[in-house]
Formats: C-alpha cells, sequence, structure tokens
C-alpha cells in the first residue's frame, strides 16, 4: 500500500512539472530570443557608431585636389578623369575648363602638420597645371613642391600651413597594410566625381595582392600596377588619392583606381608603400626608387606551357644606359628568377620584387634567350640597381 501511494506521489509530481514547463517555456524561449533580437540590434548599431566615428575623426584631414592652368599655358578643354577612361560630354565653347575656377580632379590626405599631402600621381601629372588644396572646410592652399613618385602611382604635394593662419592641418594616423585580411571592413573617402566632397562609402576587402592594368588605352594613361588591395568599397572617379580606412580610423591605403568592366571593384595603394616612400622622402627630399629599366609583359603558366618558354618576365624594351641595359639584357629576353626566386603572375612579379630593394642593390638574375639561329640559351647576370629617374 505504501508502494502504491509513493508511486502515485511520484507520478503526481512528474504531472504537475511537465504542466509547468509547457506552460512556461514559450515564455522562457521567447524571452532569449528578444535577447538575441536585442544583441543584434547592438551589433548594428555598433557597426554604424564604427563608421561615423571613423568619419568624424578622419574627414578633417582629407583634402580636395583642385587644378588650374599655368599661365600661357593652353586652356584646351580638360578631363580630369582620363586614369578612369571616362569621356565628358561634349561642350561649347562657353562650357571649356575656366581658367578662373580652379577644377576639383581629385582627393588626398595630410600626413604631416607641415603641410605635405598624399595623393596619387596621376592626379598631378600634368605639369601644364597648378594645383590648389581645398581642406575639409574650405581652406584653399597652394602647392608649393610637388613631387612624383616614378614606380608607383604616389604624389606628394607641399603646402604653406601659413597661407591660412589659424587652420590647423590634422595629418592622418598611417595603419598596417600588412596585417589586411579578406572580409574586415574598408572605409574610403574622397570628392567624388570632383563635386561631391567627403563622400563616404562602405565595404569590404575583396582581395589582397592583385595586379592591375590602370588608366585608359585611349590616352595613353596606362600603368601596371601591383599588390594592391581590392575592395568593394565604391571608388568613384575624384576618389583617387584619398585614403582606405579600417575600423580604427587608420589608413590602410590610397584610393586609385576602379575597374569599368565590373561592379563595385575599386582598388587601392597599400599604405605600406606609401610610409616607405614617405619615409625616404623626408630622408633625401626626392623619391629614391631602385630602377632596372625594362618594360615587360609578365608570361603566364599556360603560356609559357603552350610555347615551351620559362614562366617570367618578357623584355619588350630596354631603356637605354639603364641597369638593364649595362648588364647586356636585350628585348626578347625572359626573366625567370630573380634572386633565386621564380617570377609568377600576380605573387612573384618583377615590378614586386625590385621594389624590395634599395638603390645600389645586387640582383641575380636568370635569363632565358633564344638566338637568331634558333637556338636558346639560359644565363645569370648581376645587376646593380641604379636610381629611378625623378620625373
Amino acid at each position: 500500500m505504501k508502494k502504491l501511494v509513493l508511486l502515485v506521489g511520484v507520478l503526481l509530481v512528474l504531472f504537475f512539472i511537465l504542466t509547468g514547463v509547457t506552460k512556461y517555456s514559450p515564455q522562457i524561449l521567447d524571452t532569449v530570443s528578444r535577447k538575441e533580437i536585442g544583441n543584434e540590434k547592438i551589433k548594428i548599431v555598433s557597426e554604424e557608431s564604427v563608421v561615423t566615428q571613423v568619419v568624424k575623426d578622419v574627414a578633417p584631414s582629407v583634402v580636395t585636389i583642385a587644378a588650374v592652368p599655368k599661365e600661357n599655358s593652353p586652356q584646351n578643354q580638360f578631363n580630369p578623369f582620363d586614369f578612369f577612361g571616362i569621356l565628358l560630354p561634349e561642350t561649347s565653347d562657353d562650357e571649356l575648363f575656366d581658367p578662373s575656377k580652379p577644377q576639383n580632379i581629385g582627393s588626398g590626405f595630410i600626413v604631416t602638420d607641415e603641410g605635405f599631402v598624399v595623393t596619387n600621381r596621376h592626379v598631378i601629372s600634368d605639369t601644364t597645371l597648378s594645383y590648389v588644396v581645398i581642406t575639409n572646410n574650405g581652406k584653399q592652399y597652394k602647392a608649393s613642391k610637388i613631387y612624383r613618385d616614378p614606380l608607383s602611382d604616389i604624389g606628394i604635394v607641399k603646402i604653406d600651413p601659413s597661407e591660412n593662419a589659424g587652420n590647423v592641418l590634422k595629418p592622418v594616423v598611417m595603419g598596417d597594410s600588412s596585417k589586411l585580411q579578406v572580409g574586415q571592413l574598408a572605409i574610403a573617402i574622397g570628392t567624388a566625381l570632383g563635386e561631391f566632397n567627403n563622400t563616404v562609402t562602405t565595404g569590404v576587402i575583396s582581395g589582397l595582392g592583385r595586379g592591375i592594368t590602370a588608366g585608359s588605352v585611349f590616352e595613353g594613361t596606362v600603368e601596371e600596377l601591383s599588390d594592391v588591395i581590392q575592395t568593394d568599397a565604391a571608388i568613384n572617379p575624384g576618389n583617387s588619392g584619398g585614403p582606405l580606412l579600417n575600423s580604427s580610423g587608420q589608413v590602410i591605403g590610397v584610393n586609385t583606381a576602379v575597374s569599368q568592366s565590373g561592379q563595385n571593384i575599386g582598388f587601392a595603394l597599400p599604405i605600406n608603400t606609401i610610409k616607405d616612400s614617405i619615409k625616404n622622402f623626408n630622408a633625401t627630399g626626392q623619391f629614391s626608387r631602385p630602377y632596372l629599366g625594362v618594360a615587360y609583359q609578365m608570361i603566364t603558366r599556360d603560356v609559357a606551357i603552350r610555347n615551351e618558354l620559362p614562366e617570367g618576365a618578357y623584355i619588350q624594351m630596354v631603356v637605354p644606359d639603364s641597369s638593364a641595359d649595362k648588364a647586356g639584357l636585350k628585348r626578347g629576353d625572359i626573366i625567370a628568377k630573380v634572386d633565386g626566386q621564380k617570377l609568377q603572375v600576380g605573387t612573384r612579379e618583377l615590378s614586386t620584387l625590385i621594389q624590395k630593394k634599395k638603390v645600389g642593390d645586387t640582383m641575380t638574375l636568370e635569363i632565358y634567350r633564344e638566338n637568331e639561329d634558333g637556338s636558346s640559351q639560359n644565363f645569370q647576370k648581376k645587376v646593380i640597381l641604379q636610381e629611378a629617374p625623378q620625373q
């Protein structure tokens, strides 16, 4: 009898427990769900706050680069976006470039409070123009000196801070592009289309170590750029020279080009390249860069296999009196290895390896050459890198 009573008691307890769970579990689950939804909302707000804070911190350091023709220079119609391959609509004589008014052509950012501004070389490449730097608050500074890196799309403009007494120049904080990861947040700021200053776009780092051909083949401004950052943050014409930023507000790249054949594909030069250039510039007062002196086309693995050639850099032209010329390199030679490292498209290209050297360094090149009698030979050449000519 006692066992029966005990069994009934256990069953009643289980019944009440099950009833309670059934009754209150929806509320418990709903509470958890609300908590998760709440956390997600907090996360979204946090991401928005990151972007807005970065813009507040960095926007005062972002500038617009404008151009005006020099006195007695030809005043033809000026297209500031040739590098992007964009054609301006036909205009009447009254709508041609107004020599009395600066024309916004690109972006830049302040790197020292002494008045050094980084931009793209192609933004300030026209020597028939004078340039003006316009700060975030509308103050204008004449470019007193302009320096162009001969081997990369980097330019530095020097302005005089005393030209606007009381206006403080705020330098950016530079990050470390060697630590970038695909998928991390990317923020671009610049003067889109030369008209909308402080335009902000966001995205992610889509790829690293890309090699691209930038410019307009129709205008003859084609340039090979290697080891660049790919991002889906919109980089519009006019954004050239502006900063690409991480979530900490550090500059990780310099916006330089946008793909005309795809959507949401933009490119930026890694900031470490710029830091090295600025360090060298501060020490010497100019861009001192190593220089081999060849124009070349990389041979892909597929092309090499089909034509029974080594993968490497096919020399299309040798600059007279350059390091390559003095070493006896010829048009048609293929540089297969540099210091024992095989050249490969997109990973170990010739320009990338040269950029890691200094003026006066020696490189050992393994060359493949086809002779006039149909035979071929492989040989090594030691080349002493000269300083690239200033532009």
